[in-house]
């Protein structure tokens, strides 16, 4: 490599929270018109490392070089002075903006002092073409979802004409036609001569896309190797032990219904959806972004309205809209935006692990704190929550410690019926496989879990069956041997016009 090459090399960077250390001595490079992978559990340290280039934390030790010279990053602004560019996993954006408002924020053109709005919004929009999402750059933030937020932040980057673009789980939420518009933005900007920091779980993108990895493990860099690395290899060098099976569904015999959902229906979202979800049983639900799987789900739990149509757990009916119902009938929901639905980020380990259970843990007005803090610590130790204690704010927590948490609080609910909103979303393969197993001790032990998840191998992995949703609509049911990729997505293109042809003569499951 000549020294020319080398865009920005970081050497023995060092950061210590209270009670823990996040980085050990870290060493990184990156080369222009290169795409570096960073790869690593969940704690491992490498949110703290690109929120130390990012100017988000100041190291404590270590030296920073941009194009050979030494520099400070103390803030956010002498990162865009480099040319440092970061899409973070958890979305910076403002949701009461505009799209556009939100691209050029702090940055907004102007005609004769004034914003020039009509000119941000042309530019937005050829931003938003360029990363292939259809979305009026006048529409508020708040509005869109979970994939559109990550393609909206991707046009933001861009805008910024980045020397080095850092990106935290960019295809963790996209379909696969939506993952191939990014790799064909990332292989532009490669060859643009950017240098490109992608993180990933998804380990079949680091062949596809990748030049290098970096392997980074509690804290420290453990080794470099090629994007041609095995997966078996990049999985011991990350978790520091081999994995098996990385899909261990653990099928037991289905009982009586649990979950019964007949003919919901909310007018231009979801029409006349109905399935049966058994004692035992994890029932998939796949689909192309939009398609109305988490707006199914979250009626389902009283989170929204619907217009029409019933939902029974164990056979009782629920009131409609009434979260409060849904969990006294035994139901649990985890969201596919566990920070902003899942968790009171502010409060502690302990207190969010209690969340569903304080009802139930309070007599006469006064709750039993010893009860709480007993069953929080039990469920933190046997989720394997990495913390330096119960006391410690969940914002803290990695990724997949978080979500550790909000499942945690439904296991310790004694949940009947569980609801898994992209549950392996931004998690490691290790932390993944934990997951999969407590889906498994959750039918052992004869709950019913409905698992939406844009991870089609994970859905055909783990699941017994699997409902195809479509325009809002349920399309198919296929079996877990009818389930292949092919058919699953056959199904998810189904159009509006021949959809009302297709009828489930299975009853979806009954």
């Amino acid at each position: 490599m000549s020294p020319t090459d080398e865009l920005l090399r970081i050497e023995g960077i060092r950061k210590v929270f209270p009670g823990v250390v996040a980085l050990d001595g870290v060493d990184f490079d990156l080369r222009r018109g290169e795409v570096h992978v960073l790869l690593g559990e969940n704690g491992a340290g490498k949110s703290t490392l690109i929120k130390t280039l990012s100017g988000a934390h100041r190291p404590d030790d270590g030296r920073i070089l941009f194009d050979g010279t030494e520099v400070r990053i103390d803030g956010a602004q002498d990162a865009e002075r480099l040319g440092i560019a970061t899409i973070y996993q958890e979305f910076n954006l403002v949701p009461d903006l505009t799209v556009a408002e939100n691209i050029f924020l702090g940055r907004q053109p102007r005609r004769f002092g004034m914003i020039d709005r009509k000119r941000m919004e042309a530019d937005a929009a050829a931003l938003l073409e360029q990363v292939g999402v259809a979305v009026s750059p006048r529409a508020q933030v708040r509005e869109l979802g979970i994939a559109r937020l990550q393609m909206v932040e991707i046009a933001k980057a861009l805008s910024l004409r980045a020397r080095v673009l850092i990106m935290d789980e960019p295809t963790a939420v996209l379909t696969s036609e939506e993952v191939e518009t990014l790799f064909a933005i990332v292989r532009r900007l490669r060859a643009d001569g950017v240098g490109i920091v992608f993180i990933t779980h998804h380990l079949e993108e680091i062949a596809a896309l990748g030049d290098r990895v970096t392997v980074i493990r509690d804290g420290r860099s453990v080794g470099q190797v090629p994007a041609s690395t095995t997966q078996d290899e990049l999985v011991r060098l990350m978790v520091g032990r081999s994995i098996d099976q990385q899909y261990p569904r653990e099928r037991t015999d289905a009982g009586p219904p649990l979950l019964a959902v007949d003919k919901l229906t909310r007018a231009g979202v979801f029409h006349e959806v109905s399935f049966r979800v058994r004692a035992g049983e994890v029932v998939g639900v796949a689909g192309l972004v939009g398609a109305g799987r988490t707006e199914v789900a979250r009626a389902i739990f009283g989170a929204d309205p619907y217009d029409q149509g019933t939902v029974q757990v164990s056979g009782r009916e629920l009131r409609r809209h009434d979260v409060v119902a849904a969990v006294g009938a035994g139901m649990g929901l985890v969201p596919e935006d566990r920070k902003g639905q899942g968790l009171v980020l502010d409060a502690s380990v302990e207190a969010n692990l209690g969340l569903a259970t304080l009802r139930s843990a309070t007599r006469a007005g006064l709750v039993d704190g010893a009860a709480q803090h007993r069953a929080a610590a039990r469920m933190a130790a046997q989720l394997g929550v990495r913390m330096a204690g119960l006391g410690q704010q969940v914002r803290t927590l990695s990724g997949g410690n978080q979500q550790k948490v909000v499942i945690g609080k439904w296991l310790l609910a004694d949940t009947k019926v569980l609801i898994l909103d992209e549950p392996t979303r931004g998690i490691d393969v290790g932390a993944k496989v934990e997951i999969y197993q407590l889906i498994n001790a959750l039918t052992a032990a004869g709950a019913a879990v409905l698992m939406i998840s844009s991870d089609l191998p994970e859905v055909l992995g783990m699941s017994d069956r699997v409902l195809v949703m479509a325009h809002g609509r349920i399309v198919g049911e296929l079996s877990s041997d009818q389930a292949t990729q092919d058919a699953v997505m056959a199904l998810a293109v189904t159009t509006p016009s021949t959809e009302s042809s297709i009828e489930l003569e299975t009853n979806r499951g009954r």
